[in-house]
């Protein structure tokens, strides 16, 4: 029987929690969920002292770290569903930045079903599975500003000899 999905973080505050006590940074920075299901992961970053740099646009860092979360709440849930034990682990970031990004950006993952799908290969061998997901920035107009492609491995957990 699956892990059941003990919090629920669609609730604001229970994103809230689960972002202080495992991603303080971006918790720090109010990085926020949109929403999350089976087809897309979508956050808001903010433009705010938090996250800016000193020319007044988001930090590339904090963009990073937001696209990184619309990918890895999916992520982090799909492992929960599991059975086995999977590690789960960003091997490689690439990002292109197309516009300044001087408002709230949002950055939605659109390739859930990806990033299952590698989650139960992982789960079924004993081989690591990459997948390499791409989250999109957008202003609230709709322009694209920012691509990042996030590199995922999954990996099923071997048990200790005893």
């Amino acid at each position: 029987m699956p892990k059941k999905w003990s919090l629920s973080i669609t609730a604001p505050w229970q994103l809230c929690l689960f972002l202080w006590w495992r991603l303080p940074a971006a918790a720090f920075m109010g990085v926020r969920l949109k929403h999350l299901n089976d087809t897309s992961c979508t956050v808001a970053l903010p433009l705010s002292w938090r996250s800016q740099n000193p020319f007044r646009s988001l930090y590339f860092a904090a963009q990073c770290a937001a696209a990184a979360l619309s990918t890895g709440l999916p992520a982090w849930q799909a492992v929960r569903r599991q059975t086995e034990p999977i590690s789960m682990l960003v091997t490689h970031v690439e990002a292109s930045f197309l516009k300044k990004a001087d408002r709230t950006l949002h950055f939605t993952c659109r390739e859930v079903q990806d990033i299952e799908q590698a989650v139960q290969r992982a789960a079924a061998g004993a081989e690591a599975q990459v997948v390499r997901i791409l989250s999109v920035g957008t202003l609230p107009d709709g322009t694209e500003a920012a691509h990042v492609w996030i590199t995922w491995s999954f990996k099923r957990k071997t048990k200790p000899f005893r």
